[in-house]
């Protein structure tokens, strides 16, 4: 019996603790310093072992596994053909092959972003072996934190803000619709965004704050983890677009409709779509609402790149808000490889982490340009969401993570191919008349 009232005394002087310490503070918005000393002391030490790994014989690594030539295939083809037909030239059709096969610009997106460098953690590029006994010492100390210290506090500050969510939105959700519940839900939605940035030790830098998506607006933004979401709505309230999930994440969505508009659909049910663009223009329609928050992209992709944008989101109408997020890959790995690890076992692996950086940036509202379509409207956001943000453009489809390219796509590569063959002269005795259909068929 005493036993039980040691561990109940001793647990509720832990609750006490996070609750004046952390919790009030970030739902108050302030700081009281603890965080700021947290990242000077991270940063320092991960400066100091960086060192050390140099020192060691492991120098910086190069991004990628290969280094390709971004000679235009067109420009190559044209230099390859200007001789007769050699059989060497067929390893130039080979070393694109492989490059394709070893490293393709598509499916690495899917993957966790490489480091130039160890942080501590346990993803890394190389197997680092023995190098000595102090940076050893320091990666144990580190284990020790971060599980130890850092992810009980995380654990519990996280359990807090998503029962708070949940419990929060349930009961402003019986309120009947008005400016009392709108102003309750933006309340209940910030202050426990807040408390879940602090469960992930999240360390936000929002630049340009003049450019904040408006009511009746739409905001737009590169899409990288579930907690792109919390980081946004943690400098201001939205009302949300995305696909029904299941589980823990489908227990928040369920609770958090209840108190404001948010529009869940599932991806595979065509009928679905109709109807969350229908929603979509009433709800900017209305320029009392929230604005909505999409992530275009349709999936997770691993915060080097922006992928093809849906122009769905685009065929609306309103304005539109582009938002580029990048985080720092060297304090924690941010994305969610949803293929790979249910929303539990993300949440674990980012709570392990050492922190979660990023910056987030604001940019100026964008509309639609006279004679401009869905498409191209969409493709000029991403550019200036790439730009901004310093990421790759991609004309990629994100549906490649879970789906096959289409038949169509390949064809279209082929006929593109045949086109390049016949102008510069290099299908032979094929005269200008040849049908280009059929040659991509060879």
């Amino acid at each position: 019996m005493e036993v039980v009232w040691a561990v109940g005394q001793l647990g509720a002087a832990w609750l006490a603790l996070v609750i004046g310490l952390v919790m009030l503070p970030s739902a108050l918005g302030i700081s009281l310093g603890i965080s700021e000393a947290y990242m000077w002391v991270l940063v320092k030490t991960l400066e100091w072992a960086t060192i050390r790994i140099q020192k060691g014989g492991y120098p910086f690594l190069s991004q990628g596994i290969i280094e390709r030539d971004e000679t235009p295939m067109e420009k190559e083809i044209s230099l390859l053909h200007r001789a007769d037909f050699e059989f060497s030239h067929i390893f130039y059709f080979c070393r694109k092959g492989f490059e394709a096969i070893v490293e393709d610009e598509v499916t690495q997106r899917f993957s966790s972003e490489e480091l130039l460098s160890w942080n501590l953690l346990t993803r890394t590029n190389v197997n680092f072996h023995y190098i000595s006994l102090r940076l050893t010492v320091v990666w144990v100390i580190g284990v020790i934190v971060r599980y130890c210290f850092l992810l009980p506090l995380r654990f519990t500050l996280a359990a807090i803000g998503i029962t708070s969510m949940i419990v929060g939105t349930t009961a402003v959700g019986q309120l009947p619709n008005g400016s009392v519940k709108n102003y309750l839900s933006e309340v209940v939605h910030l202050t426990c965004s807040r408390i879940l940035v602090r469960a992930l030790s999240g360390t936000i830098r929002y630049h340009n704050k003049e450019n904040r998506p408006q009511k009746g607006g739409i905001c737009v933004a590169n899409h990288t983890s579930p907690i792109d979401a919390i980081i946004l709505t943690n400098d201001g309230c939205y009302a949300m677009v995305g696909q029904v999930h299941g589980g823990l994440m489908g227990i928040i969505q369920r609770a958090t409709v209840k108190a404001c508009p948010h529009v869940w659909f599932e991806r595979s049910e065509i009928k679905d779509r109709h109807l969350v663009t229908k929603r979509l223009r009433e709800h900017v329609a209305d320029k009392s609402k929230l604005p909505i928050l999409i992530f275009p992209e349709g999936t997770c992709i691993n915060n080097t790149s922006v992928m093809m944008f849906k122009k769905g989101s685009f065929e609306i109408g309103g304005t539109i808000y582009p938002v580029a997020i990048k985080y720092d890959p060297q304090f924690g790995d941010a994305f969610w490889n949803s293929s790979k690890y249910n929303i539990v076992s993300y949440l674990l692996r980012i709570m392990t982490s050492w922190a979660i950086v990023c910056n987030v940036w604001y940019l100026p509202p964008m509309v639609r340009k006279e004679g401009e379509d869905a498409v191209q409207f969409a493709n000029r956001v991403r550019s200036a969401i790439a730009h901004q943000g310093g990421l790759t453009e991609l004309p990629w489809d994100g549906g490649l993570k879970r789906a096959k390219v289409k038949d169509t796509f390949k064809e279209e590569q082929q006929k593109n191919y045949s086109k390049m063959l016949v102008r510069n002269g290099s299908v032979g005795s094929l005269s200008a008349e040849t049908d280009i259909g059929s040659v991509s068929q060879l």
